[in-house]
């Protein structure tokens, strides 16, 4: 199994996860080489699309699940949207399973209810219309590829993400912000998520699949259940409406009933987790 992204947030979960199931692990890293045994670690820059064909097609994996991105700066489209195509590239001359993590944020936010996979993209911010991009460019390669889309990666007290350190650096004064009361997503475990990732690695479904939390929660929210749940006082977390420019989605709730029917691995809602 080949895991881009392997010493980010997901990845390293994936990488743990994966070992433990048995598979021969080739895991990426841009910057900094992890330091997590048997693992064959890799340094890879998705902006170099030869190079990174060429990683694909050496090792000639079973599963290649594609979790490396860039959600901001000067080369974002590069190595979102470029970068994907290219692993999907090498990964459809390997004959390899491919699975590409996407994001709730390919849509606008303006509806009611839950978006479906049936659903068109509509991203109205520049990481969005990355991400719907690297969804084109990997369809376009690899046909047979599994596109999850998923919504806000958290880990908990026992393995907090970036998510949950943004609410604590707010809190305890390191950093500033307000939490938007009309941005809705569904929060996912990461632990969950890698489960739910491996077991899809050995079905033979294509196409896009909605893989994200039951519970549709508040940017606020979500950060009052991390204030509780970390033991700081709820009411430290300020709520408010999101600003009308630069514009987000404010709605990004995924309706995943098609992944919980097919998958054995429970979903927690994040109320369940953090409560």
């Amino acid at each position: 199994m080949l895991i881009t992204g392997g010493s980010g947030f997901l990845g390293s979960a994936l990488v743990d996860l994966a070992r433990t199931q048995g598979w021969n692990v080739v895991a990426t890293y841009h910057s900094r080489r992890p330091q997590t045994q048997g693992v064959r670690w890799e340094a890879l820059d998705l902006r170099d699309r030869a190079a990174t064909r060429a990683l694909v097609e050496r090792y000639e994996p079973d599963v290649v699940i594609h979790t490396a991105y860039r959600q901001e700066g000067p080369h974002m489209a590069a190595i979102t949207a470029d970068g994907a195509g290219a692993v999907a590239q090498g990964a459809y001359v390997a004959q390899a399973r491919l699975i590409h993590l996407s994001s709730d944020v390919v849509f606008d936010g303006e509806r009611d209810g839950r978006y479906s996979e049936a659903d068109t993209p509509q991203p109205v911010t520049a990481y969005g219309a990355a991400k719907a991009a690297a969804e084109r460019l990997v369809v376009a390669a690899h046909p047979a590829a599994l596109i999850v889309r998923t919504s806000l990666i958290y880990g908990g007290p026992d393995r907090p993400g970036r998510h949950e350190r943004f609410v604590l650096d707010v809190i305890d004064g390191r950093a500033e912000a307000i939490f938007f009361n009309d941005e809705l997503r569904c929060p996912i475990e990461v632990s969950d998520l890698a489960s739910a990732l491996l077991e899809l690695a050995a079905l033979d479904y294509k196409g896009i699949l909605h893989v994200a939390g039951p519970d549709v929660v508040s940017r606020y929210e979500f950060a009052c259940m991390v204030a509780r749940a970390f033991g700081r006082d709820p009411a430290r977390v300020r709520g408010g409406p999101s600003p009308a420019a630069p514009r987000r989605p404010r709605n990004c709730a995924l309706d995943s009933r098609l992944a919980q029917s097919m998958l054995a691995t429970r979903i927690r809602g994040v109320r369940d987790v953090l409560g």
